[in-house]
């Protein structure tokens, strides 16, 4: 799987990232299905833009999580995307068929690898990681699922392999970025490729293609 060494610090980070990465797919009607304060709206200024979230700046209020089908006909976007979303939804299977069904040929998906910032808290017995624990007060942005990345490719692929006129045409990986001699210690340690990604490999992409086109 190929990878880009990439920080994201904010939130705006990962949308510059997304509209420079997937510009060839960015056109058209677009889908942002849990857009939150929707900063693409701004970036992408030649797409027709419409953003679903249940807070932030949405152009249509939808809690994902109580719902079992999106607002929308099928094949009613060129391109739908779901960023570090689906990990915080009890029904992420229902909503993950949700954007195939109203997209007619683009799909780009991320999720995160659960691994990576569990790893150092776990093994040193101590601390905390974001999204998980036992706050007194429950949390607003909390995951519902823990997974690595090699879990989140196996499901990001199997959806392809198991659904008609679909097929992957991008996955790759993001790493945050750091001293080079460290990274080149940690790929010797840990030389099996699929270790290296679960232990620091922070996201992967997918971008799909549907429809005819979709088909060799």
């Amino acid at each position: 799987m190929k990878t880009d060494i990439i920080n994201f610090e904010q939130r705006m980070d990962r949308s510059h990232y997304l509209a420079k990465r997937f510009s060839d797919q960015l056109k058209g009607k677009l889908l942002d299905v849990g857009c939150f304060e929707a900063p693409l709206r701004e970036i992408l200024k030649d797409v027709e833009y419409t953003g679903v979230d249940v807070a932030g700046n949405p152009d249509v209020e939808l809690n994902l999580e109580k719902s079992e089908k999106l607002p929308f006909d099928d094949n009613s976007f060129d391109c739908v995307i779901c960023i570090d979303v689906l990990e915080h939804l009890d029904n992420l299977h229902v909503m993950f068929d949700e954007l195939f069904r109203v997209s007619s040929q683009y799909i780009i998906v991320a999720l995160p690898n659960c691994w990576s910032v569990a790893r150092q808290p776990i093994g040193r017995g101590r601390g905390h990681f974001a999204h998980y624990g036992l706050p007194l007060e429950r949390p607003l942005d909390r995951h519902k699922w823990f997974f690595s990345l090699t879990e989140a490719k196996d499901f990001l692929n199997n959806k392809a392999n198991k659904t008609e006129n679909l097929k992957i045409l991008d996955m790759l990986g993001n790493e945050k970025k750091r001293n080079p001699i460290t990274t080149f210690l940690r790929r010797i340690r840990y030389s099996n490729p699929e270790n290296y990604a679960n232990r620091y490999a922070h996201t992967v992409w997918a971008l799909y293609e549907k429809g005819d086109k979709a088909r060799p």
